[in-house]
């Protein structure tokens, strides 16, 4: 099992995805998923300067305000004396308030997400039995990282997933990259970039970009079928749509652990 953070604005750069991309222990046993609300810990710390808040968010979830400040962020050390200060004036940027106070407007609720989640490991538990269900929380990563993995669990950075016309956006990304930018991408990215997280692809440094991008796609194909939908729609995941309508009997795990990429044509 991978055990390192996965910052997936690098993944974006060499495995051809739309998104920058941490796991943390989860009630895998338990088989369901409730998003936990990190970012409303958050929202009340860095508005407020509300010291219990901080306190639950160091206690509660110490890997995920570690990950926040020292790798996110990159503010120092979590052992430093004034690293909580610091973590507290970044915010104080009238852009960052405003962006914390449209994401408790706009996601005051996630029944809709819960359930999506819940639906697709459903589906993924049937087809790959193996899998774990990971914890599933949100947070405020001050425009970084859309999704974070690091060991079963997926972290939702939601100043990433405002809305494609969100005005602030405009000013930053270009349209193409405005369209992921929205609350529907959040379970397919969550999810695929939580497969790829578990089944990497062999030899990375030595795979050609094809063969980098394939593997991708065996997982976008995944989770195109997890979600019963074509969410997912490139020309890699064509050719594995093509590869499995002629090969009925492979199985989803048995596509994962493919090595040799040119039986893709």
């Amino acid at each position: 099992m991978l055990k390192r953070i996965y910052f997936i604005i690098v993944m974006i750069m060499t495995l051809c995805t739309s998104c920058d991309y941490k796991l943390v222990p989860g009630d895998a046993n338990d088989g369901s998923i409730k998003i936990l609300r990190y970012d409303r810990l958050q929202y009340r710390y860095l508005t407020t300067g509300d010291f219990s808040a901080l306190q639950q968010m160091e206690t509660e979830y110490p890997m995920e305000t570690r990950t926040l400040i020292e790798k996110m962020l990159e503010l120092g050390n979590m052992n430093h004396p004034d690293i909580n200060k610091k973590f507290l004036i970044y915010f104080q940027d009238s852009t960052l308030q405003a962006l914390m106070s449209d994401i408790q407007a706009q996601y005051a609720n996630m029944d809709d997400l819960n359930k999506q989640f819940n639906a697709v490991f459903a589906e993924l538990h049937k087809m790959i039995p193996e899998l774990l269900t990971p914890k599933v929380y949100t947070q405020f990563g001050a425009l970084n990282q859309s999704i974070v993995i690091d060991d079963q669990t997926i972290g939702i950075s939601l100043d990433k997933y405002l809305g494609k016309d969100y005005p602030l956006y405009k000013k930053f990304y270009t349209e193409e990259q405005r369209k992921t930018m929205s609350r529907e991408h959040i379970v397919p990215e969550g999810l695929s970039f939580y497969i790829l997280s578990l089944y990497p692809i062999k030899g990375y440094e030595m795979r050609s970009q094809n063969d980098r991008d394939l593997h991708v796609a065996i997982i976008m194909w995944i989770c195109n079928k997890a979600m019963k939908k074509r969410f997912f729609k490139t020309k890699y995941v064509e050719k594995i749509e093509r590869y499995t309508k002629v090969h009925k009997d492979i199985t989803p795990l048995e596509l994962l652990y493919i090595d040799d990429y040119s039986v893709f044509k």
